[in-house]
């Protein structure tokens, strides 16, 4: 998984105007993020119509500000530059929570 570099929401939606994105909040001290980490794998090549990018909440303090996301784990997918869902708080998520919430993006 490609990490993000540190960039603002206006920057990301410029760069990512094309395809579809998994943005994959995390970080390195989050217990709840290393629980779905080892599974992240296979959650990507489920879903290979979309590229994951990890996105780390320390270094992209700003952005995941801008984003609103104040929990991790969470995911926000952008398609065509455009933010289309998200399962964005607080809480552990498994699996299979990530697999639904990607099998339910319209």
């Amino acid at each position: 998984m490609e990490k993000l570099a540190k960039m603002t929401k206006t920057e990301f939606e410029q760069k990512h105007d094309n395809g579809k994105y998994v943005l994959f909040f995390t970080a390195d001290w989050c217990p709840d993020c290393q629980f779905i980490k080892p599974v992240m794998p296979e959650i990507e090549a489920e879903f290979s119509d979309f590229k994951f990018l990890l996105v780390d909440r320390d270094e992209n303090i700003d952005f995941c500000q801008e984003m609103f996301v104040m929990g991790i784990p969470s995911f926000i997918v952008y398609v065509g530059g455009k933010e289309k869902d998200r399962f964005v708080n607080k809480d552990r998520k498994t699996k299979e929570e990530v697999e639904a919430f990607l099998n339910n993006v319209e």
